[in-house]
C-alpha cells in the first residue's frame, strides 16, 4: 500500500531539493531519516519533515508497520515563482527569480 505526503510552496528551488531527495529514494524510512538529519542541506531538514508525515500517516491512518515502510518515490515539482527586480548600473534591472517547490514523498509498507 502506498501512502504520500505533500508540503507545497517551500521555500527553497526543486533542483536544490532533488539532490537530497535522489539520496534517500528506496531507501527503508529509518535510514532516510537518519541520513537526512546529518545532511548539511537546509532542504534536508524540510524533506525530513514531509518523510516524518508520510510515515505517521502510514502508521496511524493506514495500520502499516513503521519498521516495514520504504520510501518509494520522492520527487520535487515547481511551485510558484515569485519575480523580483535588481538595480544594475546604468539605470538597468536584472530578473531575480524566487523559486518555490512542491516536495512529495511516496512510501510503501506491507499490512499487518
Amino acid at each position: 500500500m502506498e501512502v504520500r505526503a505533500l508540503a507545497k510552496d517551500q521555500p527553497v528551488s526543486p533542483q536544490k531539493v532533488r539532490l537530497v531527495l535522489d539520496v534517500i529514494e528506496g531507501k527503508p524510512v529509518e535510514e532516510a531519516l537518519t541520513l537526512l538529519e546529518y545532511m548539511p542541506q537546509p532542504s534536508a531538514r524540510m524533506v525530513w519533515k514531509v518523510l516524518k508525515s508520510a510515515a505517521s500517516n502510514a502508521e496511524n491512518n493506514f495500520d502499516l508497520d513503521p519498521d516495514g515502510l520504504r520510501v518509494k518515490k520522492a520527487v520535487a515539482g515547481d511551485g510558484r515563482t515569485l519575480k523580483r527586480w535588481r538595480a544594475r548600473s546604468r539605470g538597468r534591472a536584472a530578473p531575480i527569480r524566487k523559486r518555490y517547490a512542491h516536495i512529495e514523498v511516496v512510501v510503501e509498507g506491507d499490512e499487518y
